[in-house]
């Protein structure tokens, strides 16, 4: 998976979760409305990302490699490449690495706010 250029953002304990995340912005200050953020991420092996929820923007999240285990508005689902966890407004998610060894990686696709939605 192309990461991006450049080096990435490191996001430690993200939404108290725990190991770091790597985070590759590909959109960069691109216009390709209406997409907010295309973000190339790396979970560390063992990591967790903490439960939060979209209040912003909504998204899809699709895992590239690895394999792992979402909670998706409070219900957990194994996943591994090819899962794609659509997220609306209000939806809850965190992510685990089942791997000791390999990291968890995965896209993250924001779209931006609709015309009722507060933009941020």
């Amino acid at each position: 998976m192309r990461k991006g250029l450049g080096k990435p953002s490191v996001r430690a304990a993200l939404f108290g979760g725990t190991g770091e995340v790597l985070v590759w912005d590909l959109l960069g200050r691109a216009d390709i409305a209406p997409f907010k953020a295309v973000l190339a991420c790396e979970l560390a092996p063992g990591g967790r990302v903490g439960t939060h929820r979209q209040e912003h923007c909504p998204e899809i999240v699709v895992v590239t490699e690895g394999e792992g285990t979402a909670e998706l508005d409070g219900a957990p689902c194994p996943i591994g490449v090819g899962t794609l966890l659509a997220l609306p407004l209000g939806s809850t998610l965190s992510l685990a690495n089942r791997s000791t060894e390999q990291p968890l990686r995965y896209l993250i696709i924001k779209a931006a706010p609709g015309r009722d939605e507060p933009a941020t």
